[in-house]
């Protein structure tokens, strides 16, 4: 653990919520930043439903991405995992907790947490 001069312990987990209106439904986000990568929990409702986790890899350009906890048929963590990976260069996991209702959801979710990251990029 590091601490810096002015107290800050370096390799602390912070913790970050934000939330956001789209198609008519309240989305929660909370970031926690880890030490070389972060955990990302989108829903609507308290519920840890799916968990999956991606890396990069140095024997492909596509990053690294497995279901760790979840039904294995639904896969919009993964991808969503593998896309932060990819721009991020971190290890990521991704719980996704939205009803899989509206195909454009997910689409409108990711641009949300992509402004965030420009906006806050401290906190990933």
């Amino acid at each position: 653990m590091n601490i810096s001069e002015n107290g800050a312990v370096g390799n602390a987990i912070t913790v970050h919520d934000f939330s956001e209106k789209i198609l008519e439904q309240t989305v929660h986000f909370h970031v926690m930043k880890l030490n070389g990568g972060f955990f990302l929990w989108v829903g609507s409702n308290p519920v840890l439903s799916n968990l999956a986790v991606s890396m990069e890899s140095k024997f492909d350009s596509m990053p690294l991405s497995t279901l760790v906890l979840g039904d294995p048929s639904e896969t919009t963590q993964n991808s969503l995992a593998q896309r932060l990976t990819k721009r991020t260069k971190k290890q990521v996991f991704v719980s996704y907790n939205l009803p899989m209702t509206d195909s454009n959801l997910s689409l409108l979710v990711e641009n949300r947490i992509k402004k965030e990251m420009e906006v806050r990029p401290d906190q990933f």
